[in-house]
């Protein structure tokens, strides 16, 4: 491993790409402890840790996930790169129900630009509305006596203020992930939101170290050796697990035709078409946390200004805390939302009409298939199919969080690395950095990370 690592810096290509995404990287952390003028940071992480598991607690947990701790240091990060995610996934969205964007994309390259232009307006538009909607609630979040604002600033100045901070924190964010595709070595925006969940690992394990114990007798807040070694055996299962399905695919066997040109005979050759067990990635359960954790915190924002002794207090507290992320309410929701965002998401990415033409242009078909039509039924059975394990798969890793910290009693940001968005994203984006080494690596006849040069799907 050590060998391999040290090919890195024998080329000189990806000397330059690794170090120049490592300076890149650098200067991400460093804008995460820039602050907000005004935002009293101490004040705003206690109540965010304090009230972590809480309906507004999970959204704004969420939005500090993708924002790499930003928004617990109240830095001018504080969006991060989730405002661009969001305008991306909405336009993938659009392209697909709207003829004229859908023209726009199968333009070539000029397409994909006017697209990612119209991209990007929407990102900062987004990142206007979502900074006055976060700094209105800033004004409201009070603990031990002092606001997270202080009354004198407060006002529409700061508002719009904070609102260019945090709008040109997240363009520079972009722009640096887009430094990184052009020029470093990996997808920028997904190693910049990778950075950002593993720099709260550090913080986790110092808490574990600290209540941790040598004794097979632990009191009740220390963790023994042998929760500590189950722990580390279950990490090790999960991340083995999730690199496993990431990669899994079903390989379909597809034949070209042969054709004569004088006495030579061309194609005949056969090849696979790989279809991705998780073929939604990431996306159904960033879906299905939206939709849960928002009626959550509008309950208990209706809850705050309702007399406690009234029957409407009563149900409005009752529906609020079977919406809790502890409740066995709440995770049947969690899980039925990700088998529908699964499907619902595979069905608008994965185009199999579109797919089943282009085999027949190219001479392609797959054996015992007729083309076109038939094909195309052929491969919508499959990924259908293909979805259902794809879609547990999901739902297991997003619930592990919730159960590993109830049942081995640890901080659920520890527990968040077992499972949740934060290991999918992690792993995937890590598979994907690896890959694109490997390449560099192989062209240049260097030995890669893994034996046989190439990280394989499963079939």
């Amino acid at each position: 491993m050590i060998e391999q690592f040290a090919n890195i810096f024998r080329v000189p290509d990806l000397r330059k790409r690794v170090i120049f995404t490592l300076g890149v990287i650098a200067l991400c952390r460093v804008g995460v402890y820039v602050p907000i003028p005004g935002v009293d940071t101490q004040v705003l992480e206690s109540y965010l840790r304090q009230y972590a598991t809480t309906g507004i607690g999970q959204i704004l947990g969420l939005i500090n996930l993708f924002a790499g701790g930003a928004m617990f240091a109240g830095a001018v990060f504080s969006l991060g790169i989730m405002p661009y995610i969001s305008s991306s996934i909405i336009f993938q969205l659009l392209v697909s129900v709207i003829p004229a964007l859908e023209k726009l994309q199968k333009e070539g390259e000029s397409g994909r630009k006017k697209i990612n232009q119209y991209t990007r307006m929407a990102t900062v538009a987004l990142c206007l509305f979502q900074a006055f909607i976060m700094t209105r609630g800033l004004y409201q979040i009070e603990f031990g006596g002092q606001f997270v604002v202080p009354a004198e600033i407060q006002g529409i100045r700061f508002q719009i203020f904070a609102a260019i901070l945090m709008t040109t924190g997240t363009m520079i964010l972009m722009w640096l992930g887009e430094q990184i595709d052009e020029f470093g070595i990996g997808n920028g925006i997904s190693i910049i939101i990778m950075v950002g969940i593993l720099e709260r690992l550090p913080y986790e394990l110092g808490t574990v170290l600290q209540h941790a114990t040598l004794s097979l007798t632990p009191a009740e807040h220390e963790i023994g050796i042998v929760k500590l070694a189950v722990l580390l055996a279950m990490a090790l299962v999960i991340i083995v697990g999730v690199i496993f399905v990431t990669q899994g695919q079903r390989r379909i066997p597809v034949q070209q035709a042969k054709h004569t040109r004088g006495r030579r005979v061309y194609g005949g050759m056969r090849h696979f078409l790989p279809l991705r067990v998780n073929q939604a990635g990431v996306i159904p359960i960033i879906f299905a946390q939206s939709l849960l954790i928002f009626p959550s915190a509008v309950f208990q924002g209706i809850r705050a200004r309702l007399d406690a002794n009234t029957l409407l207090y009563r149900l409005v507290t009752i529906i609020g805390d079977s919406l809790s992320s502890e409740s066995f309410f709440y995770m049947a929701c969690y899980v039925a939302l990700i088998f529908f965002f699964s499907y619902f998401w595979t069905a608008i990415q994965f185009n199999p009409t579109e797919m089943a033409d282009n085999m027949k242009d190219y001479g392609s078909f797959i054996p015992g298939i007729r083309p076109g039509r038939h094909t195309a039924e052929h491969l919508e059975n499959v990924m259908t199919h293909i979805t259902l394990p794809g879609a547990a798969f999901l739902a297991v890793i997003a619930v592990l969080p919730t159960l590993v910290s109830n049942a081995m009693g640890i901080h659920y940001g520890l527990a968040s690395f077992y499972g949740g968005t934060g290991l999918l994203i992690v792993v995937g984006v890590g598979l994907d950095v690896i890959q694109k080494i490997e390449s560099h690596l192989l062209m240049r006849h260097y030995e890669g990370f893994l034996r046989g040069g190439r990280i394989r799907g499963r079939r």
